[in-house]
Parts: structure tokens; C-alpha cells; sequence
């Protein structure tokens, strides 16, 4: 065989592992800590070991961006059904309405077994969201939480027009001190004026955020440790852009927690 027909052999060859090697399931990634996994690929014990709570407020971020550009990232969710059906090593734990429009596997663009969903009209926090978000960080390894509102959001029109119908009666009232904490500006308050409707979204966003590092020992002493991040953010239903708010540092989270209780 020629020369130049082996190293052309070879050549094929490794492009052909090469590709073979960034497949969606079974992409390589960096070894060291820190290091975000390739996306698409199946979340570890090893790759979650590797992520800090930063790396996973970018890889939900990156997600975001990729949904928005319409570049979803290659993977086999079949095979990752297999590939975690025996343990799951979630990176970030997501607290969402139960809007049709505001799916975190969708709008992050993550696959099976990279997130926790827990999703209650208006994005609230109870005992057993909290519980869950307890057992997501601490048992399982989650680097972050978001308390994800959303615009147009039906749950905060209804405690804005004191919506009234059987068991949503008390979960509408949640929602209350939110809408309460929004200044008067001579508008409307009502859900026909779009501006206080997501106003109030967005204060109860911050009100849940709080509410979840009061009520849960075990998370605020992660968050102090540096082993965890909660983040309040905004879905923009009618672009799909998630807007996250600032203070995410542990400090800065640990601060407010404590002004609340001086």
C-alpha cells in the first residue's frame, strides 16, 4: 500500500472515532474541576462532580441561548433513558409554573436526567417543594436553584382580579404579599395591565427566593458552604429568553437571608 493511500486510511480513521467520540450520548469533556460537560452528554457521578454551582448557572444559561438560536444540542434521549435508568446525577434543580409554555427541560434545552422540575401555578415554594429541593441539592447533588417566574403569567392575574375558586383559592392567596409589595403608580391593578401583572410575577419571583433560604436550614448551609446557588429568574413567553437576576453570590445570598431575621 502507498504512502499516501495509508496516511489518507488513517486519516479517516480518526476522524471516524473522532465523531464517534462527540456522538450525543457518549461525548468527551474536560477531566478537570470546573469544567462543564460537553452539552448533549449524560450527566455522571462524575461529570456533577466536576460542576461548580457557577459552571451550572452557565450550562442553564448556554441551554437558553441554544433554544433561542434554534441549535438544540445533539443527543439520544432514548439512550440517555437507558444510560441513567439505574441512578441520576442532575446538575440544577429548576421551580417553574405550571405554564404550558415555560417547560425547563425545553427552554434550557437539557435531556434526560440533567434537571430537577418542580412545577405549582405561580412558582411557589411550600413545605414539600422544599423537602424535594432539599433532597435535590443535598442527596442527589444539584449545584443550583431557580425559581423561575414567567410573564403573562395566569396564576398572578388571578390573585390580581381575587380570583376565587375552589382549592386555587388558597394557592392564589400565596401569592398576595407579592402583589401588596408592587408600589402604586396610578395604573390599573388589575391583569389587564400587562406591566403590574408581570411586575408582580417578578416580585413574587424574589419573595419565593427568599422564602425558600428562610424556610430550609439545609440550603442556606449549603449555600454558605459555596456548594449551591439560588437564582430567581424571568421567562419571557412570547420570545422564550430567560432573564436571570443578579445575587448569585453565596455572601450576598447569605446577607439578605440574614437582614430578614435582624
Amino acid at each position: 500500500m502507498k504512502p499516501f493511500v495509508r496516511a489518507l486510511i488513517s486519516a479517516m480513521a480518526l476522524a471516524v472515532v473522532a465523531c464517534a467520540t462527540d456522538s450525543a450520548v457518549g461525548r468527551s469533556d474536560h477531566g478537570q474541576q470546573g469544567a462543564a460537560p460537553v452539552p448533549g452528554a449524560v450527566m455522571t457521578r462524575e461529570r456533577q462532580s466536576r460542576i461548580t454551582p457557577e459552571i451550572a448557572l452557565k450550562m442553564l444559561q448556554e441551554g437558553n441561548d441554544r433554544f433561542l438560536a434554534g441549535k438544540l444540542a445533539k443527543r439520544d434521549l432514548h439512550e440517555q433513558v437507558k444510560m441513567t435508568g439505574h441512578g441520576q446525577f442532575p446538575f440544577a434543580s429548576v421551580v417553574s409554573c405550571i405554564d404550558s409554555r415555560a417547560a425547563p427541560e425545553v427552554i434550557f434545552d437539557q435531556g434526560v436526567g440533567d434537571i430537577f422540575t418542580a412545577r405549582v401555578a405561580g412558582n411557589v415554594v411550600n413545605r414539600d417543594i422544599i423537602g424535594s429541593l432539599e433532597y435535590g441539592s443535598k442527596v442527589a447533588g444539584a449545584r443550583v436553584i431557580v425559581i423561575m417566574g414567567h410573564t403573562h403569567c395566569g396564576a398572578v392575574k388571578g390573585i390580581c382580579d381575587n380570583v376565587k375558586m375552589g382549592n386555587l383559592t388558597d394557592l392564589l392567596e400565596k401569592l398576595r404579599p407579592a402583589m401588596d409589595s408592587v408600589p402604586e403608580d396610578g395604573t390599573p391593578r388589575n391583569s389587564k395591565n400587562a406591566s403590574f401583572v408581570d411586575r408582580v410575577a417578578e416580585a413574587n419571583v424574589h419573595r419565593q427566593v427568599r422564602q425558600l433560604l428562610s424556610d430550609s436550614p439545609v440550603l442556606r448551609g449549603l449555600v454558605s458552604e459555596g456548594k449551591l446557588m439560588v437564582v430567581g429568574a424571568m421567562l419571557d413567553v412570547e420570545t422564550g429568553r430567560v432573564t436571570f437576576f443578579e445575587n448569585h453570590d453565596p455572601a450576598e445570598q447569605m446577607a439578605v437571608h440574614d437582614s430578614l431575621h435582624l
